[in-house]
């Protein structure tokens, strides 16, 4: 099983959501390396922003710019897996896509998949309707850039890449995160761009983490977006 998920986060504490221990959220980009270890069959690297105040074990924490080509070269390169879990707020409010533009075009080159901590905006509450994005009234206003934002990064910027370039989203229920935290079940279900329940759903944090190591585990699923959900 990897050691980590996103920004030092342990299964079960997903980067950038409730519990993790991501120093900052804003820049977080997670590489996932084979290791020859008889306990482990991973090994982390984490890139971010600033270090974080309790690190976690097996952990390898790297201190920088995840806008910066160079740095991001030279974690990515040797990689099996990407992790990326960066967000459209802050010092990013106006890069983001670009980000992940960049992050895609080093990945392709290197051969590296790419998994994105995605978010349910993105998604759909029955097979041919409008996704939840289209209709933000009931969102406070401040929030409705970031939110298009991540949405286009699905619908718009990772369709685009290249067939060579291997990525998948992976969006959380509607109701996920610190603000709405879950019962940790041990379980979840798996959908696609088609949320699980049209409502949107709910997830733990832990059980969302869960689901996202299977999903880089088993490597079944290859340019698309899939949904998890209780």
């Amino acid at each position: 099983m990897p050691a980590a998920l996103g920004c030092g986060a342990v299964p079960g504490k997903p980067a950038g959501g409730a519990g993790s221990s991501c120093a900052s959220p804003l820049w977080c980009v997670a590489l996932l390396r084979r290791t020859s270890s008889p306990r482990s069959t991973a090994a982390a690297t984490a890139l971010s922003r600033s270090l974080p105040g309790a690190p976690v074990p097996d952990v390898t924490y790297v201190q920088g710019d995840a806008t910066d080509e160079a740095t991001l070269s030279a974690v990515i390169e040797g990689a099996d897996v990407l992790v990326g879990a960066l967000s459209p707020r802050g010092p990013l409010a106006g890069g983001f896509r670009d980000a992940y533009r960049t992050i895609a075009r080093l990945a392709d080159a290197a051969g590296v998949p790419l998994y994105v901590v995605g978010g349910a905006s993105s998604l759909r509450p029955a097979p041919g309707a409008d996704r939840f994005v289209t209709d933000l009234s009931h969102i406070p206003a401040e929030l409705h850039d970031e939110i298009r934002a991540g949405a286009a990064l699905i619908i718009e910027d990772l369709l685009a890449t290249p067939p060579t370039f291997d990525w998948v989203v992976v969006s959380p229920a509607l109701r996920f995160g610190a603000r709405m935290p879950g019962e940790r079940l041990g379980r979840y279900r798996l959908g696609d761009d088609v949320a699980v329940r049209p409502d949107g759903g709910a997830i733990s944090a832990a059980d969302y983490a869960l689901g996202f190591v299977d999903l880089i585990e088993k490597g079944d699923h290859h340019r698309t977006q899939v949904n998890l959900s209780h």
